[in-house]
Order: C-alpha cells, then sequence, then structure tokens
C-alpha cells in the first residue's frame, strides 16, 4: 500500500514557549509503514539533534526545550520506500516560539500609594518595580528573566494592565538583594468568569550540594573498574522554575575533555530531597573530578563540582564481615609502618621446612594444612620486645537511630593460636575514624594457651568508622610463632548462649567509656576449646 503522509489540523501551527517541550506530529500511513524524515524547510539549519535530519519511526519529532531560533517550517517526508522506487511524500508543519521581548517605558509606583496610568502600553502588558524604581516593562505577560539589587530588601509590585481589564492588580513580595524571586499575577479580563494567571520563576536555578557522607558510596567494585554512588541535595528547589533535568560532566583528574549527559528529573524536587545517582565503568585506581548542573525551561543554573577518588573497599554495609586470610589481599588487611617485622600469610602446606618446631599451628583454624592464616614468625634475627602490628581495613558503621539511646553494637571476633614456651602477647586496638593518635585497648592476652586454636570474642559499639588492629609481641625466645585466623564482625552483640560457663577472660580487660556514648564496662571473653 503506497504511503501517505498528513498533519492532524491540530498539529499546525503549532504555538508554544521558549524552554518547553513539544512535538511535531505527521500521520503517516501504507504497508509497510516507512520511515519519518524530519527537516527543517525553511532554512538550511541543523536539527536540534545536531543532524541534517532526524528519523522517526512513529512521526512524532519531540524538541526538549525549544528556543526561539527554532520557530520556522519543519518538513516531515517518506524515506526510501523499501527500496522500491517511489515518490517521497512531504507535508508541513508550522512552529511558533514564543519568546520574552523587553521595552522600556516610564513606570512609577509609590509606596502605599495608587499606580499612575500605564504609558504607550501593548496589549496584555506587565510592570514590574520594587518600590519607587522603575523596573523592565514586559510585553506578552511572559518573563525569562528579572533581576534588580538595592541596598536593602525590596519590595516589588505587580502591575498589570490589559484594556479592558477591570482593575489592575497588586502583589507585594519580600525578597533579599540578589536572590531570585517567584513572582504570580492573576487579572480579571472583560468577562469575570476568565481569570488569567501569569506565574514567573525569576533567576536561574542555584547549584546543587554534595552529599560527602554517602553511606558506602563504592557500591560495586570489580577487578579493573569500579562504581561510585553520586548523591545530592538541589538548594532552594522551589525557588526557580521545575528543574526538568541534570548535566552530569565527568572526566578524570589531569585530563581536558569533559564527557557530559544529561539526567531527566521526573516531578518536583522537594527542599532536602536527598537524590543518587550511579557512576559506572570508572576505572581504578584513578580519581574524577564531577560537575552538575541544573537545568530549568531558562535553560542552565549553577554548577558544583567535587573530586571522587578510588579508595579500596571495607565491607559493605558491616552486616556481616568474615576474613580468613584465603584471598591475595588478605581481605585488605595492611602491615603497620610504624613495627619493627611484619605478620605473614602462611598454610601448613606451604610453610618453610626449616620451620622452628614446638610452636605454631600445624593447621588452620578448621583443620585444613592448605588453609591460610597470619603469623608472627619469631625466629632470630627477631629480639624480645618487637612488636607486628596487622591494620584492617576502615569499617564504615550503620548511622545511628537518631532516636536510639547508643550506637550500633557490634560482636568482633577471631582465632588465635599461642603455643609455645616463649610465647609473648597478643594485644588487640580499636582505632576510631580521625583518632589516629588514640588507639582504645579492646583484648589481650600473653603466655602459652596450648597446641589448639582459641577463639575470642569482643562487643564493640563504635560511634563512627574505625579499625582493628592485631599487635603480636615477641616473647623470650625463638618458640614463640603467634597466629590468627578467621577474623569476623556481626552487626548485633555476641551471643551470650555461644560462651561457656568456663570461659577465659583476660587481665587486660578494662572500661571504655570513650567508645560508647554512656559510659560502660565491655567485657571481653575468650571461648576456649579444644579442637
Amino acid at each position: 500500500v503506497p504511503p501517505n503522509l498528513t498533519v492532524p489540523q491540530e498539529k499546525s501551527p503549532l504555538v508554544t514557549r521558549e524552554g518547553d517541550t513539544i512535538e511535531l506530529q505527521c500521520q503517516v500511513t501504507g504497508k509497510p509503514k516507512p520511515i519519518i524524515l524530519w527537516s527543517r524547510a525553511d532554512k538550511e539549519v541543523a536539527m536540534p539533534d545536531g543532524a541534517m535530519q532526524t528519523e522517526s519511526y512513529d512521526g512524532i519529532l519531540r524538541i526538549v526545550n525549544v528556543s526561539r531560533e527554532m520557530t520556522g517550517t519543519y518538513r516531515c517526508q517518506t524515506s526510501q520506500y523499501n527500496g522500491f522506487n517511489v515518490k517521497p511524500r512531504e507535508a508541513l508543519v508550522q512552529l511558533i516560539v514564543q519568546y520574552l521581548h523587553l521595552t522600556r517605558q516610564n513606570l512609577s509606583v509609590k509606596k502605599n500609594e495608587d499606580v499612575e496610568p500605564l504609558t504607550k502600553a501593548d496589549r496584555s502588558s506587565v510592570g514590574w518595580a520594587p518600590s519607587h524604581q522603575v523596573m523592565s516593562f514586559i510585553s506578552s505577560g511572559w518573563l525569562t528573566l528579572c533581576s534588580f539589587a538595592n541596598e536593602s530588601p525590596a519590595l516589588p509590585s505587580c502591575l498589570l494592565a490589559d484594556p479592558p481589564a477591570v482593575e489592575p492588580t497588586f502583589l507585594e513580595i519580600r525578597q533579599g538583594q540578589g536572590r531570585s524571586i517567584t513572582m504570580s499575577c492573576r487579572v480579571l479580563r472583560a468577562y469575570p468568569t476568565r481569570v488569567l494567571t501569569y506565574e514567573w520563576r525569576l533567576g536561574k536555578a542555584y547549584a546543587p550540594e554534595f552529599y560527602y557522607d554517602t553511606y558506602n558510596p563504592l557500591w560495586q567494585n570489580r577487578p579493573r573498574v569500579y562504581s561510585y554512588s553520586l548523591q545530592w541535595t538541589q538548594m532552594n528547589p522551589n525557588a526557580v522554575d521545575r528543574i526538568l533535568a541534570y548535566r552530569l560532566g565527568i572526566r578524570q583528574a589531569g585530563q581536558q575533555r569533559w564527557w557530559e549527559q544529561e539526567i531527566t528529573v521526573n516531578g518536583n524536587i522537594q527542599k532536602g530531597e536527598l537524590i543518587t545517582y550511579n557512576l559506572t565503568e570508572l576505572i581504578k585506581p584513578e580519581a574524577y573530578e564531577v560537575r552538575l548542573t541544573p537545568i530549568t525551561r531558562f535553560g542552565e543554573g549553577d554548577s558544583t563540582i567535587r573530586v571522587i577518588k578510588y579508595s579500596a573497599p571495607v565491607n559493605p554495609h558491616l552486616r556481616e564481615f568474615h576474613c580468613g586470610f584465603e584471598d591475595g589481599n588478605i581481605c585488605l588487611f595492611t602491615q603497620d609502618d610504624t613495627d619493627n617485622f611484619d605478620w605473614t600469610k602462611q598454610s601448613t602446606a606451604t610453610r618453610d621446612t626449616k620451620y622452628t618446631p614446638n610452636t605454631g599451628p600445624n593447621a588452620d583454624r578448621t583443620g585444613s594444612k592448605e588453609g591460610f592464616y597470619m603469623y608472627i614468625e619469631t625466629s632470630r634475627p627477631r629480639l624480645e620486645g618487637e612488636k607486628a602490628r596487622l591494620v584492617s581495613p576502615l569499617f564504615s558503621v550503620a548511622p545511628k537511630n537518631p532516636y536510639g539511646a547508643t550506637n550500633t553494637a557490634y560482636c568482633f571476633s577471631f582465632y588465635y593460636h599461642m603455643y609455645g614456651q616463649h610465647i609473648g602477647s597478643l594485644n588487640v586496638y580499636l582505632r576510631l575514624k580521625g583518632q589516629t593518635a588514640i588507639e582504645n585497648p579492646l583484648w589481650s592476652s600473653s603466655g602459652n594457651k596450648g597446641q589448639h586454636w582459641n577463639q575470642a570474642r569482643v562487643n564493640i559499639n563504635p560511634p563512627t568508622s574505625f579499625q582493628l588492629i592485631f599487635e603480636g609481641i615477641r616473647g623470650p625466645g625463638i618458640e614463640g610463632d603467634i597466629a590468627i585466623d578467621d577474623v569476623s564482625i556481626v552487626e548485633g552483640e555476641c551471643m551470650k548462649s555461644d560462651q561457656p560457663a568456663n570461659n577465659l577472660r583476660s587481665g587486660a580487660v578494662g572500661t571504655l567509656a570513650h567508645i560508647r556514648l554512656i559510659p560502660v564496662i565491655i567485657l571481653m571473653s575468650v571461648l576456649s576449646h579444644q579442637r
């Protein structure tokens, strides 16, 4: 069936306002239905998407953020008809974009007095004036930007004259210097049943405000790339016209080129509303500059820029963390630079054949000779009293319930092996974020504990992000190897039912009132059992 192309009667001419979204439509029939090509018919200029022709499969051309330059005649025509030599059908659509035209007129307003008649006023004219100062005179009731600056807050009045209007309408708005204003005017025409409302949101959109306390922003972590959860709020969203989208720009730190895309906004943004957008496919370990610009129908608002940096991820949400030191990066534990020697990752199957007998474990905590654990080697040249310190990744705790009396509780547990006649000490410390110089003692044990693994459990209530530090201290001789395995942190207090009645208690128990919001005594328990 040959194609047929028509324009609905109500679709040409189309009248719209600058900054709106408009749809031009041509109805096409025929089997099979051809693709429609849109182009400008009145001049040789590019279409809104930058191409000379724009394809449409349903006959609709959608233009976002219409500008005055888009006023004109648009041609819709059928494309090549499946390879057959069929003459293209075409139709024309007229688009008229209304926009603000400012003219200066004589207008004076005396505070708390009647308004003098407007001179040389076009029909449906609107004038704005702050107190006694003359301002712009606007034709057609359209206003895209109006700013004023006084030494003190102004009292602008909205003056409307549209013969045969019944009476002008006055509206007073108080606003500070240099800030945006929303002004709304209503005027009664010759027929009282018809009420015309003009509403303008003056000034461009305010800058977004990035939220820097995102809980676990590194939400996806793969070998070569990572993803980042970007969050922000919008400053004074109701002070300007509705935000239609955000223009997101991102570039690698040190590079010149910005990559940009638009983030569409559905509905109105509320003041204080937290907006989230996930940045994906970021290259490790690069840092990126992120620029965010709000867009209203009047154009772009103020931009804001921040830098996001890759950091080794912590346990997501810290609901449950388990580490058996089996992976290559030992669960992101690191060696402390201030100690005397390092902890070593080892399994019974891979240990040195010249290992010191009568000390150290014969298998990991599960009994596997292939399983790994961390230990300190106390053979020469190590000296008595030297320390090896192993530091955990930084754990981000769950946000505190504003109605709760205490911080979230966690059960911290691990297995330790202390066998040999020269065993020194094993200490565990808690370090809070922002307090790197302060280490709170959590647990301590020293001396020979037998040729078996023991478990320790400690309740902790950190008020902020924290790290754990395992400190092994060399004893008086070479038979003093200490090992740890299966470190875990689980949300909630340690189950009392899991602790036997005869559990051992270390001699270094102390009060950690500064870790809670209220003073408490933390009981540090050691579960001992023979494998």
